[in-house]
């Protein structure tokens, strides 16, 4: 039992895994390897003049993994919801259980995968996205535990604020479960 399944690793997927596993709850992270950002160049990520991504995509894997967040190969078909459990069930019949899932699954399974789980979707508003899940400001879906990020969530689909969407829907989850607003914020070390 994982506190955290997050459906797909482009940069809303990895960066929640990021601030997840950074706040010590395990994390998994089941990837398709169908991320739009994989045929993407960047050169309007702030900080980074210029990247591919497939390179953005590993670097942000890389540092939640740092953190100790899992990855596997998969796709999700199913996601479920029980009492204070959400079981996620891939494609070759794998299931995965958590307390919260958070989809990230950008613009290519958002369709099926809502459908199959009971989860509301409504029309998207970004050039060829069809659907997007239904989610309020926070993330949350119609679904008990399931939460929605990113481009899948409705939000543009440029690296830069999937990214962040990815963190604020994290934030939030981390949130819910600690009883109390959650704050990541470093400093230098002297």
């Amino acid at each position: 039992m994982y506190d955290i399944v997050i459906i797909g690793a482009g940069p809303a997927g990895a960066s929640a895994a990021l601030f997840t596993a950074k706040a010590g709850k395990s994390t998994l992270v089941i990837d398709s390897d169908q991320s739009i950002t994989k045929r993407a160049w960047i050169e309007n990520h702030y900080g980074v003049e210029a990247i591919s991504g497939p390179d953005l995509i590993a670097v942000g894997v890389k540092q939640a993994r740092n953190f100790g967040a899992e990855f596997v190969q998969g796709k999700a078909v199913q996601v479920l919801s029980g009492e204070g459990t959400v079981s996620v069930r891939t494609e070759d019949g794998t299931s995965y259980e958590a307390k919260h899932v958070i989809l990230a699954t950008g613009t290519g399974l958002t369709e099926a995968l809502a459908e199959a789980s009971g989860i509301a979707v409504k029309p998207g508003t970004e050039p060829r996205v069809k659907t997007i899940l239904d989610a309020d400001a926070a993330g949350k879906t119609s679904v008990a535990g399931v939460w929605a990020a990113g481009a899948a969530a409705g939000v543009s689909v440029h690296t830069i604020v999937t990214a962040g969407d990815g963190a604020k829907v994290a934030i939030n989850v981390i949130s819910e479960i600690n009883g109390e607003r959650y704050v990541d914020h470093d400093v230098l070390k002297s």
